[in-house]
C-alpha cells in the first residue's frame, strides 16, 4: 500500500448555519484532546459525575437519571422509546414533521401499537385535540417533539399536555433535540417523563453523544417491565448501573466525547440559561427580519418558531441547490434544504450554540443578498 497517497486532514473552514451540526467553540476542540483515561478511572468517574450535574441544569431538572447515552441523537431517541414499550402496549405519537414520523417508526419496531394524530409539516397541535386522542384508548405512552428540527417549529403547551397524559395514565416523551440548550426546556416544571436530545445542535458539541432524562415516575415504569428491554446496548436497567452508585461495567464509554461534552455544558453555565435564551432569541430575529427583506418569509408563525432553526420560504425563482452550493462553495457557509413535503419549498438556517452569533447572521444575509 502507498501510504502517502492518505494526506493530512485538511478540511474547509466552514460556517455551520444548517441544522446541525452546528459550529464547535475552540474550547470544546481542545477538551477533546485532553489526555484519554480509563472509562472506569476514578478521574473520570468523577468527570461523569459533573457531567450529570451539569446535563440537569441545562434541562432545569432534579432527575437521578440524566445521562448522556454513547451514541448520536437517534441513540437517545431510540432509548426513551424500547425502555418504555413492551409488545402490545399502545403509543400516541404526535406528527408534524420528520422526527415525529421516526418516532412512530421506532416504535412500531419494538412491537407497539402506534396510533397517530397529524398536523402539516409547519404547524403546531393545540393541546386539547391531544388530550381528545388520549381518552381514545388506553395508552401506556405519548411521544411528540417539542422543536421539530424538519420544519423550525416549536410545540407550545408541553405542562399542558402532559397532565391530560398524565391524567390518562401515559408517559409523555419529549424529543428535544434542537432545543436543549437554546430555548427554555423545563422538565421539572412541565412534569416531562422522559426527554432526550443530541450533542450537535444547541449544545454545540460534536455528534457522538446524547442527553437523556427519566423521571421517577418512568424509572417505576421501567422497574414494573414484564419483559427484557429489547435492545442491550441500550437498556436503562443496566446503564443506569454504570452512571449510577454501582459503576457497574456495561459499556466502554466514549471518554473524549465526555471531555467536550462537559466543556460544552461548563460554558453553558458560564453563560447562564437565560442569557443563552435571549442571545438564541435576538439573533433569531435579526434573521428573521433579514430574510424578510430579501423576500425569504419564514414558514412558521413568529409564536411558534424556534430561534434555534427557521425554514425561510422559497420563491419559485429561486433554485434552491444552486444558491446551497454556492453558498457553500464561494462563501463556507452551510444552510441545508428542506425534504419531505417542503422539499424545494423552504431551506433549514440553524443558529444553534456557537453557530448563534450576530457576525454569521450578517455574513449569511450579505451573503445571500449577493447570489440572489
Amino acid at each position: 500500500m502507498d501510504a502517502t497517497r492518505y494526506t493530512d486532514l485538511n478540511t474547509a473552514q466552514r460556517t455551520l448555519l444548517g441544522p446541525g451540526p452546528s459550529m464547535v467553540h475552540p474550547r470544546v476542540l481542545r477538551a477533546m484532546a485532553t489526555p484519554l483515561i480509563g472509562h472506569l478511572d476514578p478521574q473520570f468517574i468523577a468527570v461523569m459525575n459533573e457531567v450529570q450535574e451539569l446535563l440537569r441544569y441545562v434541562f432545569q431538572t432534579e432527575n437521578e437519571l440524566t445521562i448522556p447515552v454513547s451514541g448520536t441523537g437517534s441513540a437517545s431517541m431510540e432509548a426513551a422509546l424500547v425502555n418504555f414499550i413492551e409488545p402490545g402496549d399502545r403509543v400516541l405519537v404526535a406528527v408534524n414533521g420528520y422526527f415525529g414520523e421516526r418516532l412512530c417508526d421506532m416504535a412500531g419496531r419494538y412491537g407497539a401499537e402506534v396510533d397517530r394524530i397529524d398536523r402539516p409539516w409547519g404547524e403546531v397541535f393545540d393541546p386539547q385535540e391531544i388530550a381528545d386522542a388520549l381518552k381514545k384508548n388506553n395508552y401506556k405512552l405519548l411521544a411528540l417533539v417539542h422543536a421539530e428540527t424538519s420544519t423550525g417549529a416549536r410545540q407550545p403547551d408541553i405542562a399542558t399536555i402532559a397532565k391530560a397524559a398524565h391524567e390518562e395514565g401515559a408517559l409523555v416523551v419529549l424529543d428535544t433535540v434542537t432545543s436543549l440548550g437554546g430555548l427554555p426546556v423545563k422538565i421539572d416544571e412541565w412534569n416531562v417523563d422522559v426527554a432526550y436530545s443530541g450533542a450537535q445542535k444547541c449544545l454545540s458539541v460534536p455528534p457522538g453523544v446524547s442527553p437523556l432524562t427519566i423521571s421517577e415516575r418512568a424509572r417505576t415504569s421501567l422497574r414494573e417491565r414484564k419483559s427484557q428491554v429489547a435492545n442491550w446496548y441500550l437498556d436503562l436497567t443496566m446503564v443506569e448501573k454504570y452512571w449510577g452508585d454501582a459503576r457497574t461495567y456495561h459499556h466502554t464509554a466514549p471518554v473524549s466525547m465526555n471531555f467536550a461534552l462537559r466543556e460544552g455544558l461548563r460554558l453553558i453555565a458560564e453563560e447562564g440559561l437565560e442569557a443563552r435564551f435571549e442571545r438564541h432569541q435576538a439573533n433569531a430575529e435579526m434573521l428573521w427580519a433579514g430574510l424578510e427583506e430579501l423576500d425569504l418569509p419564514p414558514l412558521v408563525p413568529k409564536e411558534y418558531r424556534l430561534p434555534s432553526l427557521t425554514t425561510p420560504q422559497l420563491s419559485p425563482s429561486v433554485d434552491d441547490a444552486v444558491v446551497r452550493g454556492r453558498l457553500l462553495n464561494e462563501y463556507n457557509i452551510e444552510i441545508a434544504g428542506g425534504f419531505g413535503p417542503l422539499a424545494g419549498k423552504v431551506w433549514r438556517i440553524g443558529l444553534m450554540g456557537f453557530s448563534s452569533r450576530k457576525e454569521n447572521v450578517l455574513t449569511l444575509l450579505a451573503a445571500l443578498k449577493e447570489v440572489l
